[in-house]
């Protein structure tokens, strides 16, 4: 019996243990619109919210709790009642990532908000009460949309995912649709002391260092029957792709670290990543190492599940990193 009673004490006390280095995880949240949000991966879709893969970029000692929501403004997503669940969540110490505009220019009047007016409430609000609950806010601009035509109806494109100028021709230079929305992050940023990350010019930096047809390449942007999930294919601006929601969420990691030091030690790179929640670069891990140079040791980080294991050739290193009770099959 007394060997019963240790055996449930040792348990017991192995439980509190886990609960308690769970409970000392760092953790973020994250609020805004579709650019940012996690996505619908069934039937092979290919689109992505760069916060969907940000938790790559940050060690396993960080939780990356992803709320952003398609189609919302800083304004819908408070009336909606998501703001709300967030908020309940938050500790002290907790990470809250805002980054709304795409969306709050439209012109409905369920999600419109004015630059140095409503908007700058609603995100003067979600920084009060992150603090309020001993959080740490965090504000982005919005990235760029790949304009390169100085299209009228780029803003409503959003919600179409297509692009209604598709007859124009593209120049060389992106042309701005974000106007002072782009402003009112920063402006209050400053106001209230807040850590602000100028999503927009990293991202247009990116897009336009690649060029007009460079830049199809991070976004949904495919020709008819290029691939299975859009046979009638899709040119879609705004939206990114698998690729390029990797891509933006590591410079924006980056970014990260070095406006909010007290994240950089977490943050960090790995060659790839495959993981079966569409998080990745990769679904499958023989396709990872099938992908893999030859030479230099390749790092693949392998996220929650059981993993076959892959066959590797001998002229490759491969160095696997596995995470969230990621393990091998038996």
């Amino acid at each position: 019996m007394k060997v019963v009673k240790t055996l449930a004490i040792l348990l017991l006390c192995a439980s509190l243990f886990t609960a308690f280095k769970d409970e000392r995880k760092l953790h973020i949240f994250m609020i805004g619109d579709s650019t940012m949000a996690n996505k619908d991966i069934r039937d092979g879709k290919v689109e992505r919210g760069w916060g969907m893969m940000l938790r790559n970029f940050f060690s396993d000692d960080v939780v990356v709790d992803n709320h952003a929501l398609n189609g919302r403004s800083s304004k819908s997503f408070i009336t909606e009642g998501h703001w709300k669940k967030v908020i309940s969540q938050v500790r002290p110490g907790d990470y809250v990532f805002i980054q709304f505009g795409h969306n709050d220019e439209k012109k409905d009047t369920a999600r419109h908000t004015d630059p140095g007016s409503t908007f700058d409430d609603n995100l003067r609000m979600f920084v009060k009460e992150t603090r309020l609950r001993g959080g740490i806010p965090v504000l982005f601009n919005s990235v760029v949309r790949r304009n390169f035509a100085n299209s009228q109806t780029a803003v409503e494109d959003d919600d179409k995912r297509d692009n209604s100028s598709k007859q124009l021709v593209e120049g060389d230079t992106l042309v701005d649709t974000h106007g002072d929305y782009l402003l009112s992050p920063l402006n209050v940023a400053k106001e209230m002391g807040v850590p602000f990350i100028d999503a927009n010019k990293i991202t247009r930096d990116l897009e336009q260092g690649l060029g007009p047809e460079g830049s199809k390449k991070l976004h949904v942007w495919y020709k008819p029957g290029e691939i299975k999930s859009l046979p009638e294919g899709r040119q879609d601006n705004t939206h990114y792709n698998i690729c390029g929601a990797y891509t933006v969420a590591g410079l924006l990691a980056d970014a990260i670290a070095e406006q909010v030091p007290e994240l950089k030690d977490y943050v960090r790179h790995y060659d790839m990543v495959v993981a079966k929640d569409g998080s990745g670069l990769y679904f499958n891990l023989q396709d990872a190492v099938d992908d893999a140079g030859i030479g230099e040791e390749t790092v693949i980080l392998v996220c929650a599940g059981e993993w076959e294991r892959p066959i590797i050739p001998k002229d490759k290193k491969i160095k696997f990193i596995m995470r969230d009770g990621a393990k091998w099959m038996k």
